[in-house]
């Protein structure tokens, strides 16, 4: 039978400024460990630790402008374009424009902060 999720937990997120982390599913909105889908909102100029996580993580976004750093590159996400980090990849997110970024985060398997592996401050 289909289960409704009627609205998500919102979830501490890392960084040096606010952003919100709407789980949908995942490990802690639906107690589901396999996958987590999240909707975040990032405000302008955020930016939050590198992270090795052993996850691999989806990432469509919606409004503004991600930037994906790993060791090897640099990439520009911009609203309607999606990327895909590998489980085990180091990697720093940031919303580096004034608008912010908006976007969907799928993680398999979910997201947790005792696998998500992020940079000491």
């Amino acid at each position: 039978m289909p289960q409704l999720i009627e609205s998500p937990s919102v979830i501490q997120a890392a960084g040096n400024k606010p952003k919100r982390i709407e789980e949908f599913i995942g490990r802690v909105n639906s107690k589901t460990p396999g996958v987590s889908i999240a909707r975040m909102v990032s405000p302008g100029g955020w930016v939050e630790p590198g992270q090795t996580p052993d996850f691999d993580e989806y990432t469509v976004v919606l409004k503004g402008l991600l930037k994906i750093e790993s060791k090897g590159e640099t990439l520009e996400v911009k609203a309607g374009q999606a990327v895909w980090v590998k489980k085990g990849e180091w990697v720093r997110y940031s919303s580096p424009r004034a608008e912010g970024a908006e976007y969907i985060a799928v993680c398999l398997p979910a997201f947790g902060p005792d696998i998500v592996h992020r940079d000491p401050s």
